[in-house]
């Protein structure tokens, strides 16, 4: 349970229809594999000591005896085992016939949910057995004179986990326009169990996984969904055990249809509660809720799922496309609207031969399309200094010429030597003021073009840079207008080869799988026998270490020795644990020193879920003390060198 991770479980047991003694034998067998395998949630399907199809036999008393029998064998099977379990079983109350979800623990009966949506159409009858079940709790009487709460307004709290609120609700439930789980989440819970028993026609899993799918991200929870499988009757439908996790619109597990048994996932509780906690409009109400507080050991949950090393880049091919194709047009849409209100038909752009340099210009082309622009209204501006090499100046005066931009070169070498004789530095003392001389000369050039055309500078730099503070300020920090300033530099790479990849202009598209092979590297130091000397990750570290900090601090709040613990997962293959640990000082060092940066930037289009703007996402005092969380990166220091 260590950094809010907990691990649950949608079992499907193989059930005899009517024979609630081997059905309660198969869970509390089934309950034991699932605790052995870590669970400390674990949910069964709807009515699964009786079997979902009884039809008429649950008016016999028999049956429903048996089944109440059962209920207290399982309970009595979870004493001494670490979690709660959910089990369903008709129950009689008031004379009445209910659905309902057993929540156990300890050995004991917690409380009971009943299903709120009795479904009385297509082939389902459960109206002619079952009721309603009630939103204001009664009690329920057991053997010894104890009263348990029976309604759906319930939620199972864990003693030593107070962010672990459960709430349950019933199949039908979930297919509704307003499903129980909605107020559930809103009065506090942040898992969601559903005991279900969802038989198998064409297509219906599709529209199942959607639902809970789309029903995780509405409420920002984790959802359970166990269903009944092989066992039940076949008289007229038939049941696949098609159970389900998910957490925050993520499928974490997906059980294969009609097979019988586990599925295992691993939920992020305190992500889920930290997800609320910034959404504004997440408003909690908790009214006619009786919780039920139920005992939980802590202990450590080895964590199994997939822990993506690039969360700004989609994994699925199709999807990664699509993704590319959105951001472009976000960036050349905001430019496109940039440009209308100004009235400006001239946009000046400061080309390197780089990854960024070439993404602004790329989206500036769009734009100028989507306005019916002549594209020689855009300036692109190489200004070779000190350290550019052939390579990258001839990338980009080869990138300027085929987007069919007006070319401008302009070397700013002497005018920086004397800068240099002006402010009395060494030419060769190749310090910050050396770097940096060269960078605010480049902007000048920008700017005075601009000025001299009536246009405007397209900035060129990356969330990524803008993250670690690695632009010059009022240098290539400053613009008119900054197309990639949400865009981080994993995810520019692909976009990049997106656009080179939809080229038919063949000598482009060379030049653009050339830039992507370049290092990264802002040119300020003279090169090394005719090489690029300074590279960018050598200097700050790797940009998708540094992606993968940034998301997860800004996105996902989460502490340094969380993202430490899910780094070392991501790129166990890539990096040790010593080198990760290394670059995520550097990372917390700089997010927090640079931040004066970040609070006057130019304007520029967020693309993502992650951004840095002041006016917007990421309102930080630049004075913020780092010492918080460097302090806890130290006390890491040992698990780094193990």
């Amino acid at each position: 349970m260590r950094h809010g991770y907990i691990k649950v479980a949608a079992v499907t047991p193989k059930v005899r229809v009517a024979d609630p003694e081997y059905n309660g034998s198969q869970i509390c067998e089934k309950m034991d594999e699932a605790m052995a395998g870590g669970a400390v949630v674990v949910v069964f399907p709807e009515l699964s000591i009786t079997g979902y199809t009884c039809g008429d036999l649950f008016w016999q008393d028999l049956l429903i005896e048996k089944a109440k029998e059962q209920l207290f064998r399982v309970a009595e099977h979870t004493a001494g085992k670490n979690g709660i379990v959910f089990v369903g079983l008709p129950l009689e109350y008031n004379g009445k016939l209910y659905n309902t979800a057993a929540a156990l623990s300890g050995g004991r009966v917690l409380g009971f949910v009943p299903k709120s949506c009795i479904p009385t159409y297509n082939e389902f009858y459960e109206g002619r057995h079952f009721m309603p079940g009630m939103e204001e709790p009664v009690y329920v009487e057991l053997p010894g004179g104890k009263g348990v709460p029976m309604g759906t307004r319930l939620l199972f709290c864990a003693d030593t986990m107070p962010k672990l609120k459960i709430g349950a609700e019933i199949c039908e439930d979930l297919w509704t326009p307003k499903p129980p789980s909605i107020d559930h989440a809103l009065a506090g819970a942040s898992l969601i169990v559903n005991l279900s028993a969802s038989n198998e026609n064409t297509g219906k899993d599709i529209y199942r996984k959607t639902l809970v799918e789309s029903q995780s991200a509405r409420l920002i929870c984790g959802y359970v969904y166990a269903s009944a499988g092989d066992g039940e009757s076949t008289q007229d439908v038939v049941y696949s055990g098609h159970n389900l996790i998910a957490e925050n619109g993520q499928i974490l597990a997906e059980a294969p249809r009609f097979v019988n048994g586990i599925i295992y996932g691993e939920v992020d509780v305190w992500k889920l509660n930290s997800d609320r906690r910034r959404m504004g409009t997440f408003r909690t109400d908790d009214t006619g809720y009786i919780r039920m507080t139920f005992p939980l050991a802590p202990v450590e949950t080895p964590l199994t799922r997939f822990v993506d090393p690039a969360p700004f880049v989609p994994r699925d091919k199709a999807q990664r496309e699509k993704r590319c194709e959105e951001i472009l047009s976000i960036q050349a849409m905001g430019l496109k609207k940039r440009l209308l209100h100004t009235g400006c038909k001239c946009a000046v752009v400061g080309i390197s031969g780089g990854l960024d340099s070439t993404l602004a210009l790329l989206v500036t082309a769009r734009a100028f399309d989507l306005l019916g622009l002549d594209r020689k209204g855009i300036y692109g501006v190489t200004m070779p200094g000190f350290g550019t090499t052939d390579r990258t100046y001839d990338n980009a005066v080869k990138m300027i010429k085929s987007i069919g931009a007006t070319f401008r070169e302009i070397s700013i070498r002497e005018a920086v030597r004397q800068h240099f004789q002006d402010i009395g530095q060494d030419e060769r003392k190749h310090d910050v003021t050396y770097e940096n001389s060269q960078a605010r000369e480049r902007t000048q050039i920008l700017m005075d073009i601009a000025n001299q055309q009536g246009g405007m500078v397209i900035g060129t730099g990356d969330m990524s840079e803008l993250a670690l503070g690695w632009a010059t300020y009022n240098g290539d920090h400053m613009s008119m207008y900054g197309v990639n300033a949400s865009v981080p530099k994993t995810l520019v790479r692909h976009l990049v080869r997106y656009y080179a990849d939809t080229l038919e202009d063949t000598v482009l598209r060379e030049v653009l799988l050339d830039v992507l092979d370049t290092p990264v590297s802002p040119e300020l130091l003279p090169p090394a026998d005719g090489e690029i000397s300074q590279k960018t990750e050598d200097i700050v570290g790797p940009y998708e270490l540094h992606d993968f900090f940034l998301y997860h601090v800004v996105r996902s709040c989460f502490s340094p020795s969380k993202i430490f613990r899910l780094a070392g997962i991501a790129f166990r293959d890539t990096y040790d644990k010593e080198t990760i640990l290394k670059w995520m000082r550097t990372f917390y060092r700089r997010f927090f020193s640079q931040q004066f940066k970040r609070s006057c930037l130019p304007d520029g289009p967020k693309v993502g879920s992650v951004a840095l703007s002041p006016r917007g996402d990421w309102r930080m005092p630049s004075d913020a003390c780092a010492d918080l969380w460097l302090k806890e990166l130290a006390d890491l220091s040992g698990e780094g060198r193990s």
